[in-house]
């Protein structure tokens, strides 16, 4: 595909053929996984019917094949983000949530201090806090947070005063409640005129708009294959060459050593340092025909029509429902993603998510591992609806349909 077009992305994607309870799925949860197109699951199934094998192990074809096409990704996934050294810089991990615990565990723990700082916000993900959390409990680290404003921005007035005694900071690209999207590369500015790093969750991030790390001026990059259409169970840690040799292992066992004997161990070099033991083989396989099938349609493409669908979707949900449906988030497109939370006066999430199941839409309902986000705005919870590359203005008709009945049900 040379071009883009969400109608040839929905027909290469087979669940959207699903009839949901005597209706068309109209999905519209890619926020929590995006659907993966023919090509990637294709991807996974030759490997298994043609050439499954462990990697780094084997010296027959089908090994070497095996070997070729997961390094194969790695280089795919270092070309999509622009990784400067290429794979050498990509470690693959269970998914996201590994990757920050890597860097808490890995990186953190072996350069950071008592009394040192990790800066995040309040909109972060559970997976790039409780990791903090959990550091501050075994070398007393002081986590702090930026806090987020009434207009659902990074509140950045008092920036210098938060950045005191700051080695890292470690911030979303883009909130995966509020749909906004982070000043990344203010910042990395204001992180590096302090002297410290900065690590970015990019998991709504690489799926919807080009990604570019050395554009960005960040130290560390992590994501996941399956917001991406790619599989579940493969994520992404990038790094600087530099940073990443001097990271101490993760996880200990087969596949992650240059050397064992009685008295101790050598680790391998480069990213398999941190990849003990059989590796995601398979999901390597459709993560680089995930990334082959995204730069087909062209990211910046991608990006535009996540943003006309947001700002479609936005005015016709406020024109349509007024003030008994919130928008939690910015309004404008220019400061946030296709991610539209919704709160439904008087309506708990679930009840709302249970009422559009019945019209076939999928949205999440829920705190979306979001809970000090949700205590700032006073909500327990929202009904969550998110785009992806073969979503289309009729989905936001059939949601329109189905929260009008809702507001009627319980109205």
């Amino acid at each position: 595909m040379t071009t883009f077009d969400p109608r040839l992305v929905r027909a290469d994607t087979p669940l959207l053929t699903r009839i949901i309870n005597g209706r068309p799925i109209t999905y519209l949860d890619s926020a929590a996984s995006s659907l993966p197109p023919r090509p990637v699951i294709d991807a996974m199934s030759r490997h298994y019917e043609r050439q499954h094998a462990n990697v780094h192990r084997g010296v027959y074809q089908t090994a070497n094949e095996s070997t070729q096409s997961y390094e194969g990704a790695r280089e795919a996934i270092a070309r999509f983000i622009h990784a400067p050294a290429g794979g050498e810089e990509i470690v693959f991990t269970k998914n996201a949530t590994e990757g920050f615990n890597l860097l808490a565990k890995s990186w953190a723990a072996s350069n950071l201090r008592s009394g040192d700082v990790v800066l995040v916000s309040e909109m972060e993900h559970h997976a790039n806090i409780v990791p903090w959390f959990q550091l501050r409990e075994s070398i007393d680290i002081e986590v702090r947070f930026i806090p987020v404003g009434d207009d659902y921005r990074l509140d950045l007035g008092n920036i210098d005063e938060l950045m005191k005694g700051v080695r890292l900071v470690s911030v979303t690209a883009m909130s995966n409640v509020l749909g906004t999207v982070t000043p990344l590369k203010q910042l990395a500015r204001i992180a590096h005129e302090h002297d410290a790093l900065i690590a970015v969750d990019a998991a709504q991030l690489v799926g919807h708009a080009p990604s570019d790390v050395v554009d960005l001026d960040v130290d560390f990059f992590i994501f996941s294959a399956h917001k991406m259409l790619g599989p579940t169970g493969l994520g992404i840690l990038w790094t600087r060459r530099d940073i990443l040799n001097t990271m101490p292992p993760f996880l200990g066992g087969g596949g992650m050593i240059a050397d064992v004997s009685t008295s101790g161990y050598v680790p391998a070099k480069g990213p398999t340092r941190f990849e003990a033991g059989t590796p995601p083989i398979a999901e390597a396989a459709g993560l680089s025909a995930a990334v082959t099938y995204l730069e087909g349609l062209g990211m910046e493409n991608v990006a535009r029509h996540d943003r006309d669908l947001t700002q479609d979707a936005l005015s016709r949900i406020d024109d349509e429902f007024g003030g008994r449906v919130r928008i939690v988030g910015p309004v404008d497109t220019d400061h946030r993603g296709g991610v539209i939370s919704l709160d439904v006066e008087g309506v708990h999430a679930h009840d709302v998510a249970q009422v559009l199941d019945q019209f076939g839409v999928c949205v999440r309902p829920g705190h979306h591992c979001a809970k000090p986000l949700m205590k700032r705005f006073n909500l327990t919870a929202t009904a969550r609806a998110s785009f992806g590359p073969y979503s289309l203005v009729s989905d936001t008709d059939v949601l329109l349909e189905a929260l009008t009945d809702a507001v009627k049900l319980f109205g």
